[in-house]
């Protein structure tokens, strides 16, 4: 719900992570032989069975047929770990989908994959959209990507926990993040002092994080990956000698996901953590007494603001379904179906009517932190052709940098992101 102002990524920029997949066949083999059925892969925004992404599509799908008689929707929802190689694939073996919903959008478009957002969307469902993005997923001038939902970080904390540790604010800065998680070890065993999740799940997000409140970024404003910059090598040298040689995280981050890291919060076993939405109702439902406040920064030296993420649905033309995905797309973006959606996963919408009745809603009030973040957020490089591939290095590799070499991961993802862009770009 991880660079565009253009956002996403998991968000106004994605806070702000399973898949959608719309594959469509006809029932007898041609379109006027019987209903078309779109296939439809989505990223997965629960953490349990119960709260699993698949009963909201199922609903969708299910009151969109009845309205539709002659469109089918077959649903797959599948983790944010395992979408991206079971759509590739799903198209290597000549099974498109027809529609896709996840994290980025620009790798599918250097594969000539995907329809212009115009050719699928209404233009009563594009000016559902908030201003902010409009030109967001945009590759050199054309928009492909379509928002679904967004979100930004801020940092939670365990009031409870701060308060056995005689600690009385949450941490503004770098050092005082590090001289409460010594406390929290010292005075309350048990407890991980800081979650740092830097596994496959999480790893972009919170590595942006961490580079942006250090002074530094993932790449620059004209679109040059920085990953190896000076400024990142300091970040994560002060990550491995402040919380993972000093045991105030957990012992290797980069084995650990999101939503373990998550649920450990949840049942009192993390003190900090940077997250999303979605932990406001995980935390509430574990019982924990929990705080947010904007992300620590480097003392004098990191950037203020969050990162805003971005989630997107594509349409994918393989199938030539384009009327059909029409009618379904300007079903999923109506008022009640996005409130639906945002509503249960705690996620800001993209569009201007659910945006504003969220808005106006009280019991929505712990969403406008995250709203506010999104003012002066950082995106992902959502648009760059190779900002795919970029991440899935990132999401392997980068985790590596706080328990081994910092300068050397670093300078092996950022040759490896050079010659992605390079390739992309010819």
């Amino acid at each position: 719900m991880n660079r565009r102002v253009h956002v996403p990524t998991r968000v106004l920029g994605g806070a702000l992570a399973g898949a959608l997949v719309l594959t469509a066949v006809s029932a007898c083999g041609g379109q006027d032989d019987g209903p078309v059925t779109l296939k439809l892969v989505a990223a997965d925004y629960g953490e349990s069975p119960e709260t699993s992404s698949q009963h909201y599509w199922d609903a969708v799908a299910r009151d969109f047929e009845a309205a539709n008689p002659g469109i089918r929707v077959s649903v797959e929802v599948d983790s944010w770990t395992e979408i991206g190689k079971k759509v590739e694939d799903m198209i290597a073996a000549g099974k498109s989908p027809d529609l896709l919903q996840t994290g980025g959008f620009a790798d599918q478009v250097a594969a000539d994959r995907l329809y212009p957002a115009s050719d699928v969307l209404s233009v009563d469902t594009q000016a559902r959209f908030l201003d902010t993005f409009a030109h967001a997923g945009q590759v050199v001038g054309t928009q492909y990507g379509i928002p679904f939902v967004s979100s930004s970080r801020v940092l939670f904390y365990n009031k409870a926990v701060f308060r056995q540790a005689g600690i009385t604010q949450p941490p503004a800065t770098w050092n005082e993040l590090r001289q409460d998680a010594e406390k929290i070890k010292a005075k309350v065993p048990g407890v991980t002092p800081y979650g740092l999740p830097l596994g496959p799940e999480e790893a972009p997000a919170e590595s942006m994080l961490w580079t942006l409140s250090g002074g530094g970024s993932i790449s620059d404003d004209v679109g040059n990956y920085t990953i190896d910059s000076t400024q990142n090598q300091a970040t994560f040298g002060w990550l491995k000698s402040n919380l993972v040689a000093t045991g105030l995280t957990y012992p290797d981050p980069g084995k650990m996901n999101r939503t373990p890291v998550f649920q450990d919060f949840a049942a009192g076993k993390v003190a900090m953590l940077n997250g999303h939405p979605t932990l406001l109702r995980m935390a509430t439902a574990g019982k924990i007494e929990f705080g947010t406040a904007p992300i620590p920064k480097k003392d004098g030296v990191g950037r203020t603001g969050s990162l805003g993420v971005a989630d997107w649905m594509m349409a994918l033309k393989a199938n030539g379904h384009k009327n059909e995905i029409k009618k379904f797309l300007a079903f999923v973006y109506g008022k009640d179906n996005q409130l639906k959606f945002d509503e249960q996963y705690n996620l800001l919408p993209v569009t201007q009517d659910a945006f504003a009745q969220m808005s106006s809603d009280p019991k929505h009030e712990d969403l406008k932190q995250f709203a506010v973040g999104l003012t002066n957020a950082s995106f992902y490089p959502f648009g760059d052709p190779a900002w795919g591939e970029v991440s899935n290095r990132i999401k392997a590799g980068i985790g590596q940098a706080v328990t081994g070499d910092p300068k050397q991961v670093l300078d092996g993802l950022q040759d490896a992101a050079v010659k992605e862009a390079a390739k992309v770009r010819k």
